[in-house]
């Protein structure tokens, strides 16, 4: 994987080229490259996918909430983990670590995402026709060993991560209260889950555009070429 472009610091106002394209990055596209020119095709999709990651990690203007751009890289680094995509996590890790007390946050996360490790999806659905597709799974939280390290409110955010996750069916007014309880607002907590959301469908893409890599099609069809690249 290239080199993680830097990530502004939080309330910088970066011009939108100066950003490089993430997915791109991360699914080690080039100018010219096949996959460059099927991106092309989908050029909407693209241009939302990027603006969706700068609204998330460089806003050209104040962002709502108090979510500060060191949680939202610790949240990004520790989701992408869980999905067990070690580039993604390392783009996110390599520019938390870049921000103030970054370096403990980062070693914290990586610590959180093996505990966290698993597969999923779990969760248990209203009495009725599809409760016979319930299905238990491991509770997270994060432990106390990094708990004093990431804080009250990014613990409490972690474990909502996790819980988006890999147990969506299991969100719950108790769930959005204990967020409540360390110290998010409403607002905060619309972000965060913006977050797990766009980190889901960015790590969707890199996967899929990395198997078109891998398994180019035939010349003939490129005319027509289908990702599974949509708005997030």
């Amino acid at each position: 994987m290239s080199t993680p472009a830097p990530i502004p610091s939080h309330g910088a106002t970066p011009h939108a080229a100066a950003l490089p394209d993430v997915i791109d990055l991360l699914a080690g596209i080039e100018p010219g490259d096949p996959l460059d020119t099927i991106r092309r095709h989908r050029l909407e999709a693209r241009t939302h996918a990027q603006a969706s990651y700068r609204a998330l990690f460089a806003p050209t203007a104040p962002a709502p909430g108090t979510v500060t751009l060191a949680e939202r890289l610790a949240v990004a680094a520790f989701v992408a983990g869980l999905h067990q995509q070690p580039d993604a996590a390392a783009f996110y890790a390599a520019a938390l670590v870049a921000q103030d007390a970054g370096a403990g946050l980062a070693q914290a996360i990586s610590a959180e995402v093996s505990r966290g490790a698993t597969q999923g999806p779990y969760g248990h659905y209203p009495a009725g026709p599809l409760s016979r597709e319930n299905t238990d799974g491991p509770a997270y939280a994060v432990g106390d060993a990094q708990r004093t390290v990431l804080g009250v409110r990014l613990s409490a955010g972690l474990a909502h991560a996790h819980l988006l996750t890999f147990h969506p069916r299991d969100a719950s007014p108790e769930a959005l209260q204990a967020l409540l309880d360390a110290g998010w607002s409403a607002t905060d907590i619309v972000i965060l889950s913006q977050l797990v959301a766009f980190l889901s469908f960015q790590i969707r893409v890199v996967v899929g555009l990395r198997l078109l890599a891998a398994h180019p099609a035939p010349a003939a069809s490129s005319s027509t070429p289908h990702t599974a690249e949509a708005q997030p």
